[in-house]
């Protein structure tokens, strides 16, 4: 892919193109940017409409389709692949509002840092020390422990559900305000929110393998 590039000047006619992906006046396709709110000529918000975001996707994904240029120069041909790329990239970011707002934090600069244990909440702590012996349980064939991590299942989708409706809170104040500290409190969040992730996801894990070997051993 080459080098993404911002112009002023239309490569084509000379024109000023601004950093707009076609050409007012000649309408030749410019060298694509790699910002995706830019892209999309959109603001770069955490809050979206859903609805303008996928009809732009469609417009472009039509306008931008390497077909379309099979006849043209091989420079628009090249940008069009690369626009293309950029393309599926961005609508998969932003239209998810978690990848989209990892996506605003990592252009403030703004990395990861993976929650350790002492930093979470002592409820929290509780909780995950008692899915582990839960598990454990489970995986030595007592029945008796799936009714715990179907519970424990339940409340920590609930804790992500809270979570996110916090996010939102949040994201309209930063979109609002455009406060980095904003951005600090929802990277601590984001964080927060990959840990109860990670355990809903290892209990799906658990519990559909447990229903499965249930399913098998009836049929025997």
């Amino acid at each position: 892919m080459s080098q993404f590039r911002q112009t002023v000047e239309c490569w084509q006619c000379g024109h000023p193109a601004g950093h707009s992906l076609f050409c007012p006046s000649c309408d030749s396709l410019q060298p694509p940017v790699a910002d995706y709110f830019r892209f999309f000529g959109l603001e770069p918000r955490l809050k979206i409409d859903a609805a303008q975001l996928e009809k732009r996707f469609y417009e472009l994904s039509r306008r931008l389709h390497p077909d379309r240029y099979l006849r043209r120069t091989p420079v628009e041909q090249q940008y069009s692949l690369e626009a293309t790329a950029i393309l599926n990239d961005a609508y998969r970011v932003l239209r998810d509002p978690v990848a989209r707002a990892e996506y605003v934090l990592k252009q403030a600069g703004i990395e990861s840092a993976e929650p350790r244990a002492k930093s979470l909440d002592p409820d929290l702590l509780e909780e995950v020390f008692e899915l582990n012996e839960a598990l454990e349980a489970l995986r030595r064939g007592e029945a008796s422990a799936r009714g715990s991590l179907e519970q424990a299942h339940r409340r920590f989708l609930g804790l992500r559900a809270a979570i996110d409706a916090e996010l939102e809170d949040l994201f309209a104040r930063y979109d609002e305000s455009r406060a980095r500290q904003v951005l600090a409190e929802i990277r601590k969040l984001l964080d927060r929110r990959k840990y109860v992730q990670n355990l809903v996801e290892q209990l799906d894990r658990e519990l559909s393998t447990e229903q499965a070997d249930a399913a098998i051993a009836d049929r025997l």
